[in-house]
């Protein structure tokens, strides 16, 4: 069988299949297991020295062994070597023990008595390999039946039920952080520069028509003053552009035109012309609001007014 895996086959395959169960029976996290524990490095090592050192020892044995041959007994042997796999002692030798099968001249120690229009049938025995198999599913079948009716293991409905609440807790997860799953409670006021150029771009572009490019108010009420209709707080401005105001009157809704995050940055620059006094601005309208400590729209009001202005004038 050695011509049907030789050595640059058999070293990397036994090789590969004693790191598989290392890794396999050895836990050690995320890192591979030799990386993690070192002592693991080493017996690799000496299992692939141990390969190498057998092969060599056996490549000198053979050697030995055929030049001690007589002429007459290295011809059978190159013979018995160049047969084909079927023919080969070793692929007979196994196809009996996995078959059990019977000879040809023993076909009337196991002939059964009736036939049928001629034929006849043999009381050969089952092969080992389909009654090992067949045992094998009743041992599977009884540790089965164990640990899903007397262990409390989970059925598919449960495994189901416990998959979808991971599921859901890792959304949950990932909606804190996620930029474009904004809600209005989530919405903090943005200080960053680029973010504020970001929301001045989107606000040229789509609220100028009805609040004019300084903000002062046109059709839309003055976004530079203190009064407020739906409310003054970033999160009050992020919900009426997300939502749309007053029914009937108000701005339409944008959540389908832009994304949340977005309209985070629009709502910060919109906050950021607080005190600006642009010419022209449109008388107030709505309520005079007041920030609370819980607003950050007073806070960063003197840090972002001269930014601001800077970015206005861009």
């Amino acid at each position: 069988m050695k011509r049907f895996f030789p050595v640059y086959v058999r070293v990397p395959l036994l090789f590969a299949i004693f790191f598989g169960c290392v890794e396999y029976f050895i836990d050690s996290g995320d890192k591979p297991a030799f990386i993690e524990y070192p002592s693991v490095l080493l017996l690799l090592g000496l299992f692939l020295f141990v390969q190498i050192a057998v092969e060599v020892v056996a490549s000198s044995v053979n050697k030995v062994v055929t030049a001690l041959m007589t002429p007459e007994e290295r011809a059978e042997k190159e013979k018995l070597d160049n047969l084909p796999l079927a023919q080969s002692k070793g692929y007979k030798k196994l196809m009996k023990l996995l078959t059990r099968t019977r000879p040809q001249e023993d076909e009337a120690l196991i002939v059964l008595d009736h036939n049928y229009d001629g034929i006849k049938e043999l009381d050969n025995d089952l092969p080992p390999w389909w009654v090992y198999l067949f045992y094998g599913t009743i041992i599977f079948g009884v540790i089965y039946f164990a640990k899903y009716q007397f262990f409390g293991g989970d059925n598919q409905i449960q495994e189901l039920d416990k998959e979808m609440a991971a599921a859901k807790i890792q959304i949950e997860e990932y909606k804190k952080t996620a930029p474009d799953l904004l809600t209005a409670d989530k919405v903090t006021l943005l200080t960053d520069q680029a973010d504020l150029a970001a929301g001045k771009k989107i606000f040229d572009t789509n609220c100028v028509a009805c609040h004019k490019a300084d903000g002062g108010g046109s059709i839309g009420p003055n976004l530079t003053d203190e009064y407020w209709i739906l409310g003054g707080d970033v999160k009050d401005v992020f919900n009426t552009i997300m939502e749309g105001g007053r029914d009937g009157k108000g701005m339409v809704p944008w959540k389908a035109q832009i994304k949340p995050s977005d309209i985070q940055k629009v709502a910060s620059y919109i906050l950021s012309l607080q005190g600006s006094n642009p010419p022209d601005a449109k008388a107030p309208e709505g309520d005079l609001f007041t920030p609370t400590q819980t607003n950050t729209t007073e806070a960063v009001n003197d840090s972002l007014q001269k930014p601001a202005a800077e970015v206005a004038q861009n």
